[in-house]
């Protein structure tokens, strides 16, 4: 079926969230500490809808589930990715996530967390915390319970336009400031480690996950840095961030019009910046800032025109 399928994002509110989404990309926000974006999605604490004929409705799940030849039969059990937007109008928690094998053991067959970041935009000298400073697991310990944390963080200038890769392991934050495109696994686990003993509306402090996130935590920090690949096509400029086991991240730079030939299960398309249109031989779909689709298995070709600035993400795993 050569039909793109487009969808609703489902809006999460963060105690670190703020109004940027809105102001950003015009959506319906459902308050003003509104901090993810949750745009592609087929993870029970949020799946996104469908909102084009002939799925109209659907969720991404239920899709998957009815319908796997429009993911190339993918050989997994779920669907494997999650796309978000994430808007750190305050700094976030510091967290680490879990493995595949440790996840499936201790959360219930929850994937692991292996994920990346695309910077959208920052304030100016914004920083992120990525990675830490033990050398063994003892001084992670003795450091994290004596809260010394700012011995223990590492943080890392940031402008827009940075890519990060953060795979399970990795102890990592975002910081206040920053609006970030986030591709991961279709994972919700997380072990937050310090929440800078900020409290809810009812006075109560997060839970923390001490004992999990120092089993998880790769020690010494392995700086998981990924030379993008470019290449100049007629039409577009084609920025490959990352390829791993689990996805492939890139960002096109369309100008005018460039035609593609599918050659993955699927695709995972975020429009960040620009208009346009999405053009096949069964139709023509308009494309605009805050627009996110997923383009079937059953494309052979097709054709986006216009100006435009997408991060597209794919699954690799089975390949």
């Amino acid at each position: 079926m050569n039909i793109p399928l487009f969808f609703a994002p489902v809006f999460q509110e963060r105690i670190w969230g703020g109004n940027r989404l809105r102001e950003q990309f015009g959506y319906d926000i459902p308050s003003e500490q509104t901090g993810e974006c949750w745009a592609i999605s087929a993870h029970p604490n949020g799946q996104t809808t469908v909102i084009n004929e002939p799925f109209r409705g659907k969720t991404l799940g239920e899709l998957w589930d009815d319908h796997p030849e429009l993911f190339g039969h993918f050989p997994s059990d779920r669907f494997p990715l999650l796309t978000k937007i994430l808007d750190a109008n305050a700094d976030l928690s510091v967290q680490v996530h879990p493995d595949d094998e440790y996840a499936r053991t201790y959360e219930h067959g929850e994937l692991g967390k292996t994920e990346c970041w695309y910077i959208i935009d920052c304030k100016e000298g914004a920083e992120l915390i990525y990675g830490h400073h033990a050398k063994t697991k003892e001084e992670l310990r003795q450091m994290m319970e004596e809260g010394r944390w700012h011995d223990l963080l590492r943080k890392v200038p940031i402008r827009p336009g940075d890519f990060f890769y953060v795979p399970s392991g990795t102890v990592h934050a975002l910081c206040e400031g920053t609006l970030v495109l986030e591709t991961q696994q279709s994972s919700d686990t997380t072990y937050r480690m310090y929440d800078y003993d900020r409290v809810d509306e009812h006075g109560n402090k997060r839970e923390l996950h001490l004992d999990k996130a120092i089993d998880v935590i790769t020690v010494p920090h392995v700086d998981m840095y990924c030379e993008p690949h470019v290449i100049q096509t007629t039409g577009a400029k084609i920025t490959t961030f990352v390829q791993n086991e689990y996805f492939t991240v890139q960002k096109w730079d369309i100008e005018r019009e460039w035609s593609v030939e599918q050659t993955d299960y699927f695709l995972l398309v975020s429009v960040l910046d620009g208009k346009g249109e999405f053009c096949t031989a069964q139709g023509t779909y308009s494309l605009q800032k805050g627009d996110h689709f997923l383009i079937p298995h059953s494309f052979d070709r097709f054709t986006i025109q216009g100006n435009l600035q997408c991060i597209v993400s794919s699954p690799t795993w089975g390949k």
